[in-house]
């Protein structure tokens, strides 16, 4: 363990002690604990709204699925470990062949915490802190229809999609959280993961001061607006930091991308339907508008895709332009085919100025 790691978890260790030792908010906010052996979910169906759920350390073969407003899910820190329940083939099968039209749980979509509000009433101010969850077929924490969710001092990994995960989700705080080891992203935001939709804002989602390394890509925002992505260590990849839009309307755009630490995001991964194979790309923007891309630390990214390099601006795979975005005041190095590459020809432009790199593509950008 790294010592940047061991820093990022004394301080969920120290918060949560913090936590630990506060006086409830009000007389009628009460803490519900979960030792080892006992249901997590059982708890989380018995608490209040205000309540704490704190999950002591141990591991848990569950899901859990929460719907109540302001509960805290919180573990006791990295030895808070929630896992898949195990069952047999036999059983297995039995769950996936039954009432396939049904609405399915939690653990049948393969994910370790779901978050979950109504379509028309998003469930507001829930915290899920300081615990492991890890091999889900889907995604570590799943939230869908939130307002003012709290994530930090998660630790997501081996998860077969996605680390954490939400859509439909407004004003979100991802905070001192490590996503190692999963499928795709290792933090994925996005306005609707199946439907085609332009892009939604999320009213200043942030996501800072986590550790994203060895997943496909370590932070992807997909259709939408107003968010930060800031203070983030962003290493192994296959990509670092992907911000992407499409052909609907509104475009994705009007975020800042701030003060991350993207190196080495040289792991190889395959195309899919929609991207080329990924490898050693830092940060991409691709069919956004007015993003501001600026302080960041971009080295050693490298690559033979086409999405390869320090900061690069690419025309989306659907035709669309990236347009108005800024790239500024960030120290590149390293990189190939370039620290600054720019694919876009569009009419509207897009800035690069005062950054410290040696080589773009097309040249002169540096």
């Amino acid at each position: 363990m790294t010592k940047r790691h061991i820093a990022y978890l004394a301080c969920s260790a120290a918060l949560c002690g913090s936590l630990l030792g506060a006086a409830p908010a009000t007389s009628s906010h009460g803490v519900l604990t979960v030792h080892p052996g006992q249901s997590i979910q059982k708890a989380v169906d018995a608490a209040a709204p205000g309540d704490t759920v704190l999950v002591l350390a141990g591991t848990y073969h569950e899901s859990v699925k929460v719907t109540t407003p302001g509960l805290t899910l919180r573990g006791m820190g990295p030895d808070t470990v929630l896992e898949p329940v195990k069952k047999s083939k036999k059983a297995m099968k039995a769950m996936n062949g039954t009432k396939k039209t049904a609405v399915k749980s939690c653990a049948e979509m393969g994910n370790g915490i779901c978050v979950v509000g109504a379509k028309n009433q998003p469930v507001e101010d829930v915290t899920i802190a300081h615990m492991t969850v890890t091999g889900f077929s889907r995604t570590g924490v799943m939230a869908v229809g939130t307002s003012n969710l709290h994530v930090h001092g998660v630790a997501a990994v081996k998860n077969g999609q996605w680390g954490l995960a939400e859509e439909r989700a407004v004003h979100s705080m991802y905070q001192n959280n490590i996503a190692r080891d999963n499928g795709d992203a290792g933090i994925f935001l996005a306005n609707s993961v199946t439907a085609e939709k332009g892009a939604a804002d999320t009213f200043g989602t942030v996501v800072e001061h986590n550790i994203l390394e060895k997943n496909r890509i370590g932070v992807t925002v997909r259709r939408l607006r107003n968010l930060t992505v800031s203070d983030n260590s962003v290493t192994g990849n296959c990509a670092g930091v992907f911000v992407v839009g499409d052909e609907n309307k509104p475009k994705a755009g009007k975020l800042t991308v701030a003060d991350n630490q993207v190196v080495k995001n040289n792991k190889y991964c395959k195309k899919t339907a929609r991207l080329s194979f990924l490898q050693g790309s830092g940060i991409v923007l691709t069919g956004t508008e007015s993003t501001l891309v600026t302080g960041n630390t971009v080295t050693g990214n490298s690559g033979k895709s086409p999405l390869s390099g320090g900061v690069v601006v690419f025309k989306s795979f659907v035709g669309v332009t990236s347009d108005k975005n800024q790239i500024t005041r960030n120290k590149l190095s390293g990189n190939a085919p370039a620290d600054l590459v720019n694919q876009e020809a569009s009419k509207h432009g897009n800035a690069f100025k005062d950054n410290s790199c040696k080589k773009s593509k097309p040249a002169g950008l540096c």
